[in-house]
């Protein structure tokens, strides 16, 4: 079984970054209808990250997980063209509308976006022809394993970055405020904003706190159970996250996964090549919120960022004393050891009530660090690190390597001489003596233990993206080669090897244009036609156009609400969630344990932020939270 560590490119430099870390994959936006808007890329630019990527064999998967309006539906089906064209390998969708287009056999990913959280879900988009399914995040490994089990299809799941609040495909709270679809890539991130919690009389619980954004995910321990619950592409969040965040993320999970590959028989990396040397990773070094495994063992945990929805990094102490000197605040904390501040870094102090303050180190001296700004700092406030200097000069200097191993053997074949190599990745080429320009003869050597060693010092150095071992030479004696001409022996290897790549790649394409037909649709497996039977298709569906419509009535639904960027329905759900607020404040009504903030509490919950009030709604029977405008 092949295992594919997925990251995020917000563009090529990006991409190319995390190829070079390690990822089997990437998954990036092109010009228009990806989910991050603010992370599009011109398509010449993808076409040079697909090259980049498959001389590695790794992936490159383009969004378009957008709901699409109807005017938008021959562009979209230009923009797969094209995509196919220039060489991506998938394309990852939320509109099921898709289906219908005439698009080449490119491979379809279902989007987290689609809303997976059912094996009858999964089992109906399998059955529709999308070969993996992205699952939503807040399932447990359970239900993971359920999916997997019921499905032939691959199955995908996020293991780090940042959580939406909501499920993925479900959220409607920007639409509602502010006119900008979640669903279309114009999120204006409702779940991070600061909110008063009253209740039916204005009585005001909790007064300015973040209190829908959540920690980020971090499934790093439990990598092990995924792969055993079925999960074979492990995705790491962040289209809109800086280099270094990538790098770092990175090189962390394929350590990860090179390690259980190492130990598990049956397993194998679902790329070419080794990542050495380099930085050591450490994601507490980058962004991040703190961190949660969220559902995974399927118990509801405490998962909301408490105090801070920017970036808190890692905590390195609690300050014990604080002064101003004009326009700077000195502080004392009680760290020490590796985690002690200096010059250049970013903190992110966080006092008893929960609020923040963030600002840069100016100076470290002995006894006292001296914060840019001048804050009113109490004494016990948590201190954290969000933006390490050092490490940042460090995941830029000092970068790993990313190169696939090529063994070389030196034949006599008849007479001639040929330099044979064999790839890792099962590619061979062959040199012959006698193509090199530089050799004008091939007299023996005079002193042949000379000449061996020069071949062998020569032949084992990097050339392209391989790096080579040379393991033999002929039985009888050898020519005397010139240190030039065994050089461009070994980049003729290398360049012949990095052919076959192409000639590879072509002829899968070929395979899969054979198999599926021109338009993809070719040896389908049989549509479920039992899913959409009596089941009412409202807003959450998110139909937006002809074409989706037209696949749903063709699986069987009749009574269609259009999405709610469509009609915008009145008392609608806005949101619904894993994460609960009174089980957040221990005011859960399974199990009470802040009864003081529960007897204050009259009728019903409500978040108000700018004159916006939208009303709470406990689905406690299924442990779901519902937001309503």
């Amino acid at each position: 079984m092949q295992l594919e560590l997925l990251a995020p490119a917000k563009n090529k430099e990006i991409g190319i970054a995390a190829i070079n870390c390690g990822a089997d994959a990437l998954y990036i936006a092109g010009p228009s209808f990806g989910a991050r808007e603010a992370a599009g890329n011109s398509m010449d630019e993808i076409a040079e990250l697909v090259s980049y990527a498959h001389r590695f064999g790794a992936g490159v998967y383009m969004t378009v997980n957008t709901i699409l309006y109807e005017n938008e539906l021959a562009e979209a089906e230009n923009l797969i063209r094209k995509a196919y064209e220039i060489g991506c390998d998938a394309i990852i969708a939320q509109d099921l509308g898709i289906l219908e287009m005439d698009i080449p056999p490119i491979r379809l990913f279902a989007s987290t976006q689609t809303d997976i959280r059912t094996k009858e879900k999964a089992q109906w988009l399998e059955s529709l022809g999308f070969e993996r399914l992205i699952l939503e995040r807040e399932l447990s490994i359970e239900q993971i394993r359920d999916i997997a089990k019921h499905t032939d299809a691959d199955i995908e799941t996020f293991v780090h970055g940042a959580l939406c609040v909501c499920y993925s495909g479900q959220c409607y709270l920007s639409q509602k405020l502010a006119g900008r679809s979640a669903n279309r890539g114009s999120c204006i991130q409702a779940c991070r904003s600061r909110y008063d919690l009253v209740d039916s009389t204005g009585n005001v619980l909790l007064k300015d706190r973040e209190l829908l954004s959540l920690k980020d995910f971090n499934a790093s321990s439990r990598i092990h159970d995924l792969i055993m619950a079925g999960v074979s592409s492990f995705k790491i969040e962040g289209r809109l996250k800086s280099i270094s965040y990538v790098k770092n993320t990175v090189r962390f999970y394929r350590s990860l996964l090179d390690d259980f590959i190492d130990t598990h028989k049956g397993y194998s990396r679902a790329s070419w090549g080794k990542t050495e040397g380099g930085f050591t990773p450490d994601p507490d070094k980058t962004f991040n919120r703190g961190y949660t495994t969220l559902f995974l063992d399927g118990v509801r945990g405490k998962w909301n960022s408490e105090g801070s929805s920017g970036s808190r990094g890692e905590f390195i102490g609690k300050i014990t004393t604080s002064s101003t000197y004009g326009s700077e605040t000195a502080i004392r904390y009680n760290g020490k050891g590796s985690k002690t501040l200096a010059n250049g870094d970013g903190v992110c102090i966080i006092n008893a009530k929960g609020n923040v303050t963030g600002t840069r180190v100016n100076r470290c001296e002995k006894d006292r660090i001296y914060l840019n700004g001048v804050f009113n700092i109490e004494n016990g406030s948590l201190l954290y690190r969000n933006m390490n200097i050092k490490f940042e000069k460090e995941l830029e200097n000092n970068p790993p390597s990313r190169t696939i191993h090529a063994e070389v053997k030196m034949k006599n074949e008849g007479g001639e001489y040929v330099f044979e190599a064999i790839a890792d990745n099962g590619f061979e080429a062959e040199v012959k003596l006698t193509e090199i320009e530089e050799i004008k003869c091939t007299e023996l050597a005079k002193d042949q233990k000379r000449a061996e060693e020069s071949i062998k010092r020569q032949i084992e150095k990097k050339s392209s993206i391989f790096s080579f071992s040379f393991s033999g030479y002929p039985d009888e004696n050898i020519p005397f080669i010139p240190i030039a001409g065994i050089n461009k022996i070994r980049r003729t290897l290398a360049d012949r090897l990095n052919k076959k790549v192409c000639v590879y790649y072509s002829e899968m394409r070929q395979e899969r244009m054979e198999k599926f037909g021109e338009n993809g649709k070719k040896n389908r497996k049989p549509i479920n036609g039992t899913y959409l039977k009596g089941a009412e298709i409202s807003y959450l569906n998110n139909i937006s156009n002809s074409l989706s419509e037209k696949l749903y009535r063709k699986n069987g639904a009749e009574n269609i609400r259009m999405a709610y960027e469509i009609e915008e329905k009145n008392d609608a759900e806005l949101m619904r969630t894993k994460y609960c607020i009174r089980y957040q404040l221990g005011i859960c009504r399974k199990n009470i344990s802040d009864r003081k903030l529960e007897s204050v509490i009259k009728g019903d919950l409500f978040l108000r932020n700018n004159g916006n009030l939208l009303k709470l709604v406990f689905d406690c029977r299924n442990c779901e939270m519902i937001i309503k405008g």
